[in-house]
């Protein structure tokens, strides 16, 4: 990817304004937030997402019809790289905002479009994801939870598991099965659910870190109105699956200027502890950092080409891993004090612990390897 000096321009508009809105009231947010950190400080960062949408700061990808700024790539890219740079908060809206709102605009009606775009924009309206299942995690078209029509409903019956951000969700879309007898991907809809009514009960998950960012999700005769299924019924598969392509996109590059600044922030304490002069220590240092140039080569290299699962599967097991082996050496460079925690963890014990998850969620390590092997390189099913 190029930037043009168009898009350097951007780039300054992007950096200016985050300079002069990451103040006053919202000048402690810096850092606040993220994965295995969502409680910190989280009415503030509401605010502050609320704060980038009157300014046009939110849906930046989305065609200007729609609400959106019809930013390309490239400006993407950039404001992702830049908001991390500047260590604005982690966003309470990306699950709305960056992976149902593009669905609603490729696969939704008229009228969905019309319902659930502008809240999204407007962060007035939350969202979480309803995919996962104790019996169908990385194994997604194996879901058993049910809906049924009755009249102008469907009823939903099931549980959902691994539901980030399930606890202040306003919606949730879920997979589920809509066709009594129906196998793996057929028979399953996409469906739209209030998550504020009887019938549902969300119950938080403790993490290693002590945290709750996932939770269970019950559903027990909770209700949706019939016209909220995306596409058509039994067509769920197909926009599920569209769904989980945008998880690749402008916002990994994001991702990693924050990975980058972790690694810098490792160097140095490493470099205070005396760890730095270790000559085994230093080889891992050096390596965590070509690590971390590869991914971002790769994943400009790959951005906005075609929908490719396998490539998406390679950054997924690339940054994951990286990121789960920068948490082990940071234990290393920490030595022993690193296996005692006080009230709270400190960043590093957070980040050893919390990326456990990472080769988890998302597509475990497992289902990524038969992507690639099946996909990419032709190898017959296992």
């Amino acid at each position: 990817m190029r930037f043009t000096p168009q898009d350097e321009e951007f780039r300054a508009e992007v950096r200016a304004w985050l300079d002069a809105n990451l103040a006053g009231e919202f000048a402690g947010l810096r850092g606040a937030g993220g994965p295995g950190r969502e409680h910190e400080r989280y009415d503030e960062r509401l605010a502050w997402n609320r704060h980038l949408a009157g300014a046009g700061w939110t849906c930046l990808g989305w065609p200007a019809e729609f609400g959106g700024r019809g930013a390309t790539l490239a400006q993407q890219v950039i404001f992702h790289e830049e908001y991390a740079r500047a260590g604005a908060p982690a966003r309470v809206t990306i699950v709305g905002e960056e992976l149902l709102g593009p669905t609603l605009i490729a696969f939704g009606t008229a009228d969905q479009q019309a319902r659930f775009l502008p809240p999204i924009r407007n962060v007035t309206e939350l969202w979480c994801q309803g995919y996962s299942e104790p019996g169908a995690g990385s194994d997604l078209a194996s879901v058993a939870t049910k809906a049924t029509r009755d009249g102008d409903d469907w009823v939903i019956t099931g549980q959902k598991i691994w539901t980030s951000l399930a606890h202040v969700a306003d919606w949730c879309f879920v997979l589920a099965r809509t066709e009594p007898g129906s196998a793996r991907s057929q028979g399953l809809s996409y469906l739209l659910v209030p998550m504020r009514q009887p019938g549902v009960t969300v119950r938080p998950i403790r993490q290693l870190t002590g945290t709750s960012d996932f939770n269970e999700v019950f559903f027990d005769g909770a209700r949706t109105d019939a016209a909220h299924v995306v596409g058509e019924p039994g067509d769920g598969w197909r926009v599920a699956k569209a769904t989980l392509a945008l998880e690749r996109g402008a916002a990994m590059l994001g991702l990693q200027v924050g990975f980058r600044r972790e690694l810098a922030d490792l160097i140095e304490v490493a470099r205070h502890t005396g760890a730095s002069t270790d000559p085994l220590l230093r080889d891992k240092l050096a390596r965590a950092w070509i690590g971390l140039e590869a991914i971002r080569a790769y994943a400009l290299d790959t951005l906005g080409g075609p929908d490719d699962r396998a490539e998406a599967s390679v950054l997924k097991i690339l940054w994951s891993r990286w990121h789960q082996a920068l948490g082990e050496l940071a234990m290393e460079i920490l030595g022993a004090p690193s296996m005692t925690a006080q009230e709270d963890l400190d960043e590093w014990q957070r980040l050893f612990l919390f990326t456990r998850a990472e080769t988890i969620y998302g597509g475990s390590d497992e289902i990524q390897r038969n992507i690639i092997a099946t996909r990419a390189l032709g190898l017959p099913r296992p």
